[in-house]
């Protein structure tokens, strides 16, 4: 019997292998990263939270809540490693474990865990793993199909993935980072993720790109859903209501009733994210520890000194990994706080939350002062920016949106995620459960989440992040609603099942009969976005009346609710499966001899060494630049003197909401003498980049040279392929030979 528990986890294994082994994985990477990942994360991880929680946890709880512990001491450690120029000191933190969980007698028991530990009944484990495998079998059938981790040089639409493997590559050679596409700019960013990366490459030897694209994000996606479903459990008090929460958080989203990809309503979900954003994923690791712990906090289940300890390291954690939790879980922690005042039980139970509070406040200024040194990137007040963009993606139309349009707009944009999280509304059915700290807490985070995205805008949409956080949370609360009302409301199996029939029946029909296609012809009134809501709505609130006039109000109300509930669940489902397209273009985004000579000075060269490049500028159009090239930086793993400025905090904090975000080079100087070098070499322009900016390498696109390059005349010629050469600047007065 206990062989067969395991059944789940080996299953998902197995899956996940043959995923990577099919999409150009080494099986000896798979083998060592797996290595690394059981010995060097998660077993030692693993150890101190048993001794710092005790028992009281599943298996599944335990070794998720260790990985994620794992990845947060890791990178700590590693900050502090690479600072001293010791990168593989890193290992010392699981050997010290190790050793004291060796010799210490008291910390011996840990190596077995508790006896009497509850068990994860095994169609929870199932549920778990079904979910992981349809994300994994997304990402194949996506992700992976787009980037072809063999053909590098064939990656398409990889702006943002070659920035996630620039920074990687820097923070692998440097403590404190910078902004290695612009030579001195601090990276006022959040980085934790990328110091993990680096880490792992530099124990397990496997490239950064390859870790990226294929195998770090697969172990924190399955650790995160592991997590969602614990918390699940902890809130709705049932492991049904976290294996439910867990496929919410997936599939629950605003119901698309078009005919076509609503990318701008049901864009956010965790499959949207996973590879393309590594630092969402990370924060969302590093985040739900810190909301279980608070759960225990607030319920006053565990109250030690080790459970601040380790929300103080997950915090921490937080902070540098994704900074859009910080806000949030702030939030959460007042709603608790004012929910419990509401109750009138007292300061003793909300001394937890203002404790909470507090560390929650200083990490997020210290975040804010120091790791980002106030630099917004971009982020601004704009109330329904992404209104503004949803006009554009539904209608077509590339005029001003009105106001009234717009207001519109967000009115249905709002109607449809009530819609998605109606299953909240069952907890009014039960007011002592709405006031309790842990559904306060979720409501906090998930108000936050939603508010923040309708708040704020940014060049790259980056206030959906704040949704796409809160997204799970919300989840467990529309399930745990939808739970209690039906519960309370005494409602027949048989009656759920038609319910959710009649749900599922009207998100496959409703886009047919209303024939609504997005984007919308050229010539359509845009008032037709409006249609399928109002066919809807005049379906829904008839039928609601006659459920109230027929079977009362909690039990129409309870119907309703798994109706629309019913309906949310499979327009995100048709959104993947029918409209989602693949995008791999078919001409070469990075050059191969672009490719070839990067690799040449990354094998070549000291990681310290400055490198310069025309390979950001089209020449034949002077005044248009790539301000979004990263190859360099990513291929190279070294800073560059000038190259792709697109995300920098400078040019980021020009951007006005409805401008554009690509800036001429604030330094005309430096662009000046940089562009000079190339495009007129000699002794002086060359001369510039090596006494004013300490340039070492010359990486030359040849083709975007006005005439036959003569740089040979003033550095020294050391690698060539296919029309991309690399010159290293010689010190004064060296001969060039």
């Amino acid at each position: 019997m206990r062989m067969w528990r395991w059944l789940p986890a080996a299953s998902l294994t197995a899956f996940a292998v043959t995923a990577l082994a099919l999409y150009q994985v080494p099986l000896l990477d798979i083998a060592v990263f797996t290595a690394y990942l059981v010995l060097g994360v998660a077993l030692p991880g693993t150890l101190v939270i048993r001794a710092v929680r005790g028992g009281g946890m599943s298996l599944p709880e335990e070794i998720a809540l260790g990985v994620a512990l794992g990845y947060a001491v890791e990178v700590a450690v590693y900050i502090g490693a690479r600072a001293v120029g010791a990168p593989l000191l890193v290992v010392a933190w699981p050997v010290v474990v190790y050793a004291l969980f060796c010799a210490v007698p008291g910390l011996r028991r840990h190596w077995r865990g508790a006896a009497s530990r509850p068990k994860a009944p095994v169609w929870w484990s199932w549920t778990v793993v079904l979910v992981a495998v349809y994300l994994i079998a997304w990402t194949m059938a996506t992700f992976f199909q787009q980037y072809d981790v063999t053909q590098p040089a064939r990656w398409a639409s990889a702006v943002d993935m070659l920035y996630h493997v620039a920074l990687t590559g820097e923070l692998k050679h440097h403590m404190p980072p910078t902004v290695p596409m612009v030579s001195g700019e601090p990276l006022l960013y959040h980085w934790f993720v990328y110091a993990h990366l680096a880490a792992s490459s530099w124990v397990t030897g496997i490239e950064p790109y390859l870790l990226l694209f294929r195998l770090a994000m697969t172990p924190m996606l399955i650790a995160l859903l592991v997590l969602v479903g614990v918390t699940g459990k902890r809130v709705t008090g049932s492991w049904a209501g976290g294996a439910l929460g867990v496929a919410a958080m997936i599939l629950l989203k605003a119901p698309n009733l078009y005919q076509g990809e609503n990318w701008a309503f049901t864009y956010g979900g965790v499959q949207d994210v996973t590879w393309g954003s590594p630092t969402q994923t990370f924060g969302a690791l590093m985040f739900a520890p810190v909301v279980i712990v608070l759960l225990d906090l607030l319920d006053r289940r565990r109250n030690g000194l080790g459970q601040w300890i380790l929300l103080g390291v997950f915090l921490v954690a937080v902070m540098g990994a994704k900074a859009v939790y910080m806000p949030m879980v702030g939030l959460g922690l007042i709603a608790a706080v004012v929910g419990q005042a509401l109750r009138g039980r007292g300061i003793a139970p909300v001394r937890p939350a203002l404790l909470a509070l507090g560390l929650t406040g200083a990490c997020f200024l210290f975040s804010q002062l120091v790791l980002f040194s106030g630099a917004k990137l971009g982020m601004a007040v704009d109330p329904f920016n992404l209104m503004r963009i949803a006009w554009t993606k539904l209608t077509g139309l590339k005029t001003e949106v009105e106001q009234s349009s717009m207001l519109g707009l967000a009115g249905l944009y709002l109607l449809c995620w009530a819609l998605a999280w109606s299953g909240v509304l069952g907890l009014l059915s039960r007011r002592r459960l709405l006031l309790s700290p842990g559904v306060l807490l979720l409501a906090g985070i998930g108000a936050g989440g939603l508010g923040a995205a309708l708040t704020f805008g940014h060049p790259g949409l980056s206030q959906l992040f704040f949704l796409m956080g809160a997204l799970p949370y919300l989840a467990i609360l529309a399930v745990y609603g939808l739970m209690v009302v039906v519960r309370h409301a005494r409602l027949s199996r048989g009656t759920v099942v038609a319910a959710a029939g009649c749900g599922v029946l009207a998100a496959f029909l409703l886009p047919l009969l209303c024939g609504v296609a997005i984007p919308l012809p050229p010539g359509t009134d845009p008032s037709v976005l409006y249609w399928p809501y109002f066919v809807l709505t005049a379906v829904a609130v008839p039928a609601g009346i006659v459920l109230m006039l027929r079977m009362g109000v909690l039990r129409a109300g309870a119907v309703m609710i798994v109706v629309f509930t019913a309906l949310s669940l499979p327009g995100n489902v048709r959104d993947r499966l029918v409209y989602q397209e693949v995008r791999i273009k078919s001409t070469l985004a990075v050059p191969q001899g672009a490719l070839d000579v990067m690799r040449w000075v990354r094998a070549n060269s000291r990681p310290d060494d400055l490198v310069a490049t025309n390979m950001h500028c089209k020449w034949g159009s002077q005044d248009r630049c790539e301000i979004s090239r990263f190859w360099v930086a990513a291929f190279g793993e070294r800073r560059v003197l000038l190259e792709g400025w697109a995300y920098t905090p400078k040019n980021l904090r020009n951007w006005k909401p409805g401008d554009s975000f690509k800036f001429e080079f604030w330094d005309r100087k430096r662009f000046t003498a940089n562009r000079n070098a190339f495009y007129a070499p000699s002794q002086a322009t060359v001369g510039r980049l090596r006494d004013r900016y300490g340039v070492k390498w010359l990486i030359v696109d040849e083709s975007r040279m006005r005439r036959v390059s003569e740089m040979w005349r003033h550095a020294k010629f050391r690698f060539g392929s296919q029309g991309y050469s690399v010159y290293e600047v010689m010190e004064r007065g060296e001969p060039i030979t």
